[in-house]
């Protein structure tokens, strides 16, 4: 048991003011946790007129603090100012948008306190505002990076739930209680997640440090679930993902093992690039093999020979243009006659060009092109956290094995080629589930 003398609940916002009416209206009404305590509240950049409300309705509860920033710091950033600000020996996180039991911090308290001295942090329930629906009890890990929250949205009987002092891969950010100086000495969130799959990042780094992290089922908190992260925009919430999950991934595996998962994981990220690619204008052009027919002057003949280049009759031949219009096609064709007339083709589906205009393929490129810029910065991130490496991935994954889950499209033909499969480590603990079987689908 390790005591606890005081604790500061920390909360970020952004543009949340109505949630934070009902937020800290019910952390008012918390039940005596046994230990002295705070609230600390960010508010981030937010224009609805937050910090002038927190300074009215709040300015004079000697508990609650308000700490400001003129712009969105993200989730991060956020939180670990809100982290340093805390004068306590614990930190515990709330999303703006929860409602927590009366209950809740007592039982992040008690199951903190009495945990083994090697439990850095204890993880709470978040169920649906009327409390009849999971949103977090137990994450899972997969293989690339990316995350779940099991059973999220099924009803609670149906739920996969841990048990009170049951190891967690990680804890969900929105709800938990976290040792300061764990958090800290850890790194604390990475900043350049901005948001999404932090709190993953930072569980694989409190174990493979030598923590654990454990289930408090008496914290309960109801969530208002997305209310916060649909102001950031579907598609910008894709970009964060991809490039969080990527970077969790190079960061956390050990060394070794980081080299002979990586072909499946580029694999992954590649073909998921690919998939998304395909439903923009133009992206036929993406299939085409220049050396599968006269582009190249390798179609074949009867003997299965292709022409010579000097057996290929001139364009201005009807057997050459029925030739060049079989191994082109009109719409490329078409384009190089322009070409050769001077005349500029417009960058559209028309001309034959891929026009990227999807915004989940924008979304998916500009994660490409975020990583690609910041690669010597990631592999600093990487060396610091090897650097305070104690427990190996082994031990890790035999208590938490990664998940293989098809969620997007192209996913399940790619991870059922023997191709994919090769480059999965044997000795690599994996499960195959289906998305279905991991959360309510609709």
């Amino acid at each position: 048991m390790t005591p606890i003398r005081k604790v500061s609940v920390a909360v970020l916002s952004w543009n949340g003011r109505s949630h934070l009416e009902t937020c800290l209206a019910a952390l008012a009404g918390q039940e005596d946790p046994g230990v002295e305590w705070e609230v600390l509240v960010l508010d981030n950049g937010s224009t609805d007129g937050t910090a002038a409300w927190m300074r009215e309705r709040w300015g004079r509860e000697p508990r609650v603090r308000l700490v400001e920033s003129p712009v969105n710091l993200g989730f991060c950033v956020g939180n670990n100012r809100l982290v340093a600000a805390a004068d306590a020996d614990a930190v515990a996180l709330l999303n703006n948008d929860t409602r927590p039991e009366p209950g809740w911090l007592g039982s992040l308290v008690e199951a903190l306190a009495s945990a083994p001295a090697d439990v850095a942090a204890v993880s709470g329930k978040i169920v649906d505002w009327a409390g009849e629906r999971l949103d977090f009890g137990r994450g899972v890990m997969t293989f690339d990076g990316h995350a779940f929250q099991l059973d999220f949205r099924r009803p609670l009987a149906a739920a996969r739930l841990p048990a009170a002092g049951e190891e967690l891969p990680f804890a969900c950010g929105g709800n938990l209680l976290v040792r300061r100086a764990s958090f800290l000495a850890a790194g604390g969130f990475d900043e350049s997640y901005f948001a999404y799959l932090e709190d993953v990042d930072l569980g694989w780094r409190l174990w493979s440090g030598g923590e654990r992290i454990v289930f408090a089922p008496g914290a309960v908190a109801h969530h208002r679930s997305s209310a916060t992260s649909d102001l950031l925009g579907l598609y910008n919430r894709g970009f964060l993902f991809e490039r969080n999950a990527f970077l969790t991934a190079y960061k956390n595996y050990e060394p070794d093992l980081w080299e002979r998962i990586m072909p499946a994981v580029m694999l992954t990220l590649t073909s998921r690039t690919q998939a998304l690619l395909e439903s923009n204008p133009g992206a036929e052009i993406l299939r085409v093999d220049p050396y599968a027919g006269h582009v190249a002057n390798t179609a074949t003949n009867g003997a299965g020979n292709g022409p010579a280049p000097d057996e290929l009759p001139p364009a201005t031949t009807w057997e050459g243009f029925k030739i060049r219009w079989r191994g082109y096609g009109p719409r490329e064709l078409f384009r190089r006659g322009l070409r050769k007339l001077g005349i500029g083709t417009a960058s559209s589906s028309a001309s034959g060009a891929l026009q990227v205009d999807d915004e989940r393929s924008i979304a998916q490129l500009r994660a490409l092109h975020w990583l690609f810029g910041h690669l010597d910065a990631a592999a600093q991130a990487r060396a610091a956290v090897q650097c305070r490496r104690q427990r190996s991935d082994r031990d890790l994954f035999e208590r938490f094995p990664l998940y293989l889950v098809p969620t997007y499209p192209g996913d399940q033909a790619l991870f059922a080629s023997p191709g994919f499969q090769a480059w999965l480590p044997k000795e690599l603990p994996i499960i195959e589930a289906k998305l279905e079987e991991i959360m309510e689908i609709g």
